[in-house]
């Protein structure tokens, strides 16, 4: 393996959210000779070398991916690993599959940690397939994409994470481990050995380790189980905030005839609400999945550049240094000049979901709530508006089916909403932010925190967040990962929200 070490600097995430000292940070990189297994092994002995040398001296490690979290969850005072280049893709043979693999192995594809998004849409879009969902763009790289539990609003199948059926984990200097369900076994029982990984089959420690939050060691590749290409026929309107689109929200009931397809379950649900401009209805986001065809259109940015499945982010940050007077004006008028209005607008997953332009700087928090609390949350975000606003930003509302995932904040079923909060970098957005939690506590609406993005996390909201799922996923980590390679893949983050404890 080819490392490259930066030395120290002040190191920020993709969004410009925070800055950290480092230690040093290293490039990794595959080596160019040799076979695509043997040069992946290669890797694998290099990153046991980095952790070996990590314990002996007490430096803290931390694997970074696209950079694309908000929160400081990657980094470390230590040495940040940049992973980006260990994009190795393996296709898997027939041979390679247990005999009690319930799919096709021409589906499967073992990702280095590396791949991002969108190199894992033009691999699987090359053959015909593609992933069975995403989050709202593709820079990110896999591994750190489910380690934060990263979404769209996939009603019927979930976050990025419900794409991965195995994990190649390395979790230490000398044990690295290959994990499935005991439920779903995927690989032959002699396939971890051609990586040198121990196999287990635990349905409970996969879970825990899915949406791992960088706890569980290197995540070196995962297992995706891709689908058969499609379409996604879009389309986004501006509708009434009303008693029908209430029940439309709460109950999945979606016999509007105000939707494209009445009585048709969409693929993708979401509903944008600008608080100024409540009284002209919100704007509706569904997208129907489709047979791919070759005869159609793909999707194109408008002219404020933003594309069909771009969200709040790409645009926000023009409303930077807002005077709070001018905000409600300010704020409908950004939003009418970006937005991508469109009927029947048809395109690939990746297409849809592309890659992101930022412009400004950018505050993202997203809140998972029971679909039963939406018409008490909308109402509570304009209370709070008027409170301890204005707030420099929109309100979105996004539909994911639950996770299995021990860890992941997509947790109440059948289906959660995501309750997405995107605004300008300012300690007046933090305040809002704030307040939004307190109404939220004070409601007693359930709600967790998507873990890449700003929230306000300590050990008593954890656990009243997850209850014994926190102890769940402690006692997995415990039986992958020693405690001495636990503590350097610990952070600061991880500290403060009380998720670092070995046992």
């Amino acid at each position: 393996m080819k490392i490259v070490r930066n030395g120290a600097f002040s190191w920020s995430n993709e969004h410009g959210t925070f800055s950290q000292r480092v230690k040093d940070l290293y490039d990794l990189a595959n080596e160019t000779t040799g076979s695509a297994l043997e040069i992946y092994n290669d890797t694998t002995l290099g990153i046991q070398q980095i952790i070996r040398e990590a314990i002996s001296s007490g430096t803290p490690l931390r694997a970074l991916g696209g950079s694309w979290s908000f929160t400081p969850i990657a980094a470390t005072q230590g040495i940040i690993l940049n992973t980006r280049p260990l994009n190795i893709r393996f296709p898997v043979s027939a041979a390679s599959v247990s005999p009690r693999y319930k799919g096709h192995h021409k589906y499967l594809c073992l990702a280095q940690c590396g791949n991002r998004i969108w190199e894992l849409n033009k691999y699987f879009n090359d053959r015909g397939q593609s992933l069975s969902s995403s989050g709202a763009s593709n820079g990110q790289t896999i591994a750190g994409a489910i380690a934060t539990g990263t979404h769209g609003a996939a009603l019927d199948f979930g976050a990025l994470q419900e794409n991965v059926v195995a994990l190649h984990i390395i979790t230490g200097p000398d044990s690295q481990l290959w994990l499935e369900r005991a439920s779903y076994p995927v690989m032959d029982d002699t396939f971890p050995d051609r990586l040198g990984a121990d196999l287990m089959r635990d349905d409970e420690v996969f879970d825990a380790a899915l949406v791992g939050i960088g706890a569980m060691g290197f995540i070196h590749g995962v297992m995706i189980e891709a689908v058969d290409d499609f379409l996604l026929e879009s389309y986004q309107r501006r509708v009434p905030y009303d008693e029908t689109l209430v029940r439309q929200l709460t109950t999945l009931d979606f016999s509007d005839v105000r939707l494209p397809y009445p009585g048709e379950r969409p693929f993708h649900m979401q509903m944008l609400i600008n608080p100024y401009d409540m009284a002209n209805g919100v704007y509706a986001t569904t997208m129907y999945k489709r047979p791919f065809r070759n005869d159609y259109t793909p999707p194109g940015p408008n002219g404020a550049g933003i594309g069909p499945g771009d969200d709040a982010p790409c645009f926000i940050g023009k409303l930077a240094g807002m005077i709070p007077g001018i905000v409600p004006v300010m704020v409908t008028k950004v939003l009418g000049e970006s937005l991508h209005i469109h009927e029947r607008q048809f395109g690939r997953l990746g297409e849809i979901f592309s890659n992101t332009t930022l412009r400004g700087k950018v505050a993202s928090a997203a809140v998972g709530i029971p679909l039963s609390a939406v018409p008490v949350v909308v109402q509570a975000l304009m209370e709070v508006n008027a409170s301890a606003g204005p707030f420099v930003g929109l309100f979105a509302f996004r539909f994911v089916k639950s996770s299995k995932a021990v860890m992941a904040f997509t947790r109440y079923a059948p289906v959660t909403c995501v309750m997405e909060l995107d605004g300008v970098l300012s300690p007046e957005t933090q305040h809002f932010y704030d307040a939004v939690w307190t109404k939220l506590d004070q409601l007693q609406i359930p709600f967790t925190f998507h873990w890449g993005k700003m929230c306000s996390i300590h050990p008593e909201r954890l656990r009243h967040m997850y209850g014994d799922s926190l102890d769940r996923f402690l006692i997995a980590r415990s039986k992958i990962i020693d405690p001495a390679t636990a503590a350097i893949f610990s952070n600061d983050v991880m500290k403060t929200w009380g998720i670092d404890n070995v046992s």
